[in-house]
């Protein structure tokens, strides 16, 4: 009876175990077989072979200048490409002591923290590695919350890590994860996020900076230190003390940097701010005509928002930052003027034009604006629109001590923002056509015309050496040659002329016999005027446009006083075939063009002509070295303070090194110039209001000597204060053999201490 209970247990025992090892089989090839469904993409599409290599990043495009500082971004998502030897080491030693203590011993899945996380059902935390997240975060996201379909999504996120790891050094995993998580404030990436949260580039970045960064990986949207700095700061120890368990730093160290304060140096990136924003806009446009002309090797547009380009740029950072100092310190200055006289006039900032023009001004500038937009897409009436613009309404406004929040009528901020002075600014090398720096206007986020390439304006006397350029070689005339500044007409009839032309020096004074040298720096318009009946129009304009002048210039002898719209970029290119002995270089603003794999992808090809022979090209140096040194230009020379004029600023500049240069004025004070040139850098100021009736009304303030030279002169100061630059402060090169006659011969001058003070700048009519 024993015997057959025996054999009935060993027989139930047997029919037990035979169940349970058909289950685990059973189950394990069902696993399998599930795992290999999931593999194949039945259960949801799974990244292919190429997909792995070549993951959609979603990438910003970077604008990287010429000294390798990264100036700008184009992007959806402001994610920028790291190396691992561009991450920090402690970032990197924060991010696996916190994350996955054993990433450099697994395969993509840790068995350990696995098999703990399912005992423990999840309560001692998750079993994810650094390898799975970054399959999450690549492939799929957060994923459903439904516990099915979140177990299909793990066992995917495990077979894409194990590929992961088949594919991908352990240094590349690490730096492909600190590449796309996402940190709040458009900010994905490790470096955006140095950049944003502590203005620093990744290996700069600190202990405790790299473990506010690693704590982020958590929960970016909660552990924010903009808007949670002490939960950021617990969080943050948190990962300290796994460093120290890890022992990758000391107890010292940790209790350190736990005691420090969130420290951080905020800086929200955004198209409208930031370095060289009117160059970046001006480079967008350009982009967007670049990838319709230049495809991928499939085929396919390039996107400068998602496809990670690296566009290498001429501009230098340190310049471009100088160059922007000196239109914020000089406009801020000259603005405070322009306020103070414009408050006695009831029609400001216009002056001498009638009501029904003002009236049209600020309609124009209405129908022109944001608010007509949105109302006119309401399917608002013009006359519902406009009674809008009269009603007070919250707004922030631009003022040169920062945004102010007022109450305005829209009608009265139009007017308000007519009275800002603008300028554009624009630095290169003659040599090369390398553009150095572009300052298109005094704020991007208020203003956006560009007043480089954008706006072209009446030049003034900044055109007259085309014509005497023109002359010397024409006519075989030097510097040094004489010329009688009387009174003269051109008769009707006469060089295309349909009224008699007299023109007129400002000062109505006459000088007699004056060389061409002295004519230039005094901007005698009677010279100008003779030089151009000689030569005639057609010859200056043929010159002109060769020196790269693209605009439309009437063949009228007026044009020998400036009357011609002409851009700040065509002058500044125009005055560099001067400065590079008679050769004409393209003003160029990329140097290349890289994919995100570091592929040069697109060269520019330099464009340069002759214009003029070396010996001419000198002599024209000479003119307007005269200009600085005994006209409008010469307070640049000035080594003393004085009383001065304070709205000179950066005053005095001192400079002793040769300067050649030449201010510009034009009728009304409506547009003021001064164009720079040593023998390496060539830089042209403009300055003026939007509108041209919006001035100064006396020259006092309203030349070029007082509107527009004193940027040149801060901004060559800022430069020649900063070493590294290398800004020539040596004579310009001059041609062996010189065949035109340019020392001239002057008679001892007498010092006076109030001369400089009274040189004006002659300006044409």
């Amino acid at each position: 009876m024993a015997t057959n209970k025996n054999n009935q247990n060993k027989t139930d025992f047997k029919k037990y175990n035979q169940a349970f090892w058909k289950f685990f089989f059973y189950g394990l090839g069902g696993i399998a077989v599930f795992f290999l469904f999931a593999s194949w993409g039945i259960f949801g599409s799974m990244p292919s072979f190429e997909d792995l290599e070549n993951p959609d990043s979603n990438l910003a495009t970077e604008i990287i200048s010429s000294d390798g500082v990264v100036i700008g971004k184009y992007f959806q998502k402001n994610r920028s490409q790291l190396k691992y030897s561009d991450l920090p080491k402690n970032l990197v030693d924060a991010l696996v002591a916190t994350e996955d203590e054993r990433f450099y011993e697994h395969s993509g899945i840790d068995g350990r923290g696995t098999l703990r996380a399912i005992a423990t059902l999840g309560t001692s935390g998750g079993a994810s590695t650094l390898t799975q997240q970054l399959a999450k975060q690549l492939f799929h996201g957060e994923g459903s919350k439904f516990l099915p379909f979140r177990i299909v999504q793990k066992i995917k996120e495990w077979i894409i890590a194990i590929r992961l790891e088949r594919q991908y050094t352990k240094n590349e995993i690490l730096a492909m994860y600190c590449n796309i998580y996402d940190f709040g404030n458009y900010s994905v990436g490790v470096s955006s996020a140095a950049q944003t949260y502590f203005s620093k580039n990744p290996k700069e970045l600190t202990i405790d900076e790299s473990a506010i960064l690693v704590g982020m990986f958590k929960n970016s949207g909660l552990y924010n230190p903009v808007r949670n700095p002490q939960g950021v700061k617990n969080r943050r120890n948190v990962v300290l003390a796994q460093m120290e368990k890890a022992k990758m730093i000391t107890t010292e160290q940790k209790l350190k940097y736990q005691a420090l304060p969130i420290s951080l140096k905020f800086k929200l990136e955004s198209h409208r701010e930031g370095t060289a924003t009117y160059f970046r806009e001006y480079l967008r446009d350009y982009m967007k005509k670049w990838v319709a002309e230049n495809k991928k090797p499939d085929g396919t547009d390039y996107d400068i928002y998602k496809d990670g380009l690296k566009i290498y740029t001429t501009i230098d950072s340190r310049m471009q930052l100088h160059a922007e100092e000196a239109v914020e310190k000089h406009m801020a200055n000259l603005q405070e003027e322009f306020f103070i006289q414009s408050k006695g006039n009831k029609n400001a900032p216009f002056v001498n034009i009638t009501e029904a023009e003002t009236n049209r001004i600020l309609k124009q500038a209405m129908k022109a604006s944001n608010r007509w937009n949105v109302m006119k897409g309401m399917d608002k009436t013009d006359e519902e629109i406009e009674a809008s613009f009269h009603q007070e309404a919250k707004m922030t406004v631009f003022t040169w001590k920062g945004e102010k929040d007022t109450i305005m009528k829209p009608i009265d901020s139009i007017r308000y923002y007519k009275h800002f002075l603008q300028s554009g600014l624009m630095a290169m090398e003659p040599q090369t056509g390398n553009i150095k720096a572009w300052v298109g206007g005094i704020n991007y986020k208020y203003f956006q015309y560009d007043h480089v390439a954008q706006g072209a304006r009446q030049v003034g006397s900044t055109f007259k050496p085309f014509v005497y350029a023109t002359a010397i070689e024409q006519l075989n005339m030097s510097p040094c040659d004489s010329i009688i500044d009387a009174p003269f007409t051109i008769p009707v009839g006469r060089h295309h002329v349909t009224e008699t032309w007299t023109p007129r020096n400002s000062d109505n004074k006459y000088r007699g016999m004056v060389t061409l040298k002295k004519a230039l720096a005094s901007s005698i318009n009677t010279i100008s005027a003779k030089l151009m009946d000689k030569v005639g129009p057609e010859a200056v304009v043929d010159l002109t446009h060769k020196l790269g002048v693209k605009s439309q210039i009437p063949l009228q002898p007026s044009i020998a006083l400036g009357a011609v719209d002409i851009t700040v970029e065509e002058m500044v290119a125009a005055y560099s075939t001067f400065a590079n002995q008679g050769v004409y270089n393209k003003p160029q603003f990329l140097s290349r063009i890289e994919d995100k794999s570091g592929v040069v992808i697109y060269e520019p090809i330099p464009e340069s002509h002759d214009v003029l022979n070396k010996d001419i090209a000198f002599a024209v140096v000479k003119l307007l070295e005269g200009v600085v040194e005994g006209g409008s230009g010469s307070r640049l020379r000035s080594t003393y303070g004085g009383s001065g004029d304070n709205r000179w600023t950066g005053y005095p500049y001192a400079f002793t090194n040769p300067i050649a240069g030449k201010t510009g004025t034009t009728q009304n004070q409506s547009d003021g110039w001064f164009m720079g040139m040593v023998p390496n850098l060539v830089t042209g100021v403009w300055v003026g209001c939007e509108d041209r009736s919006a001035r100064f009304k006396s020259l006092t303030y309203g030349q070029g000597a007082t509107a527009a030279l004193p940027v040149w002169g801060y901004f060559m100061k800022l430069c020649y204060q900063d070493p590294e630059l290398k800004v020539s402060k040596e004579a310009f090169d001059r041609p062996p053999n010189l065949s035109i006659k340019v020392d001239c011969y002057s008679a001892p001058k007498v010092k006076d201490s109030t001369s400089l003070q009274q040189n004006t700048e002659e300006f044409s009519f």
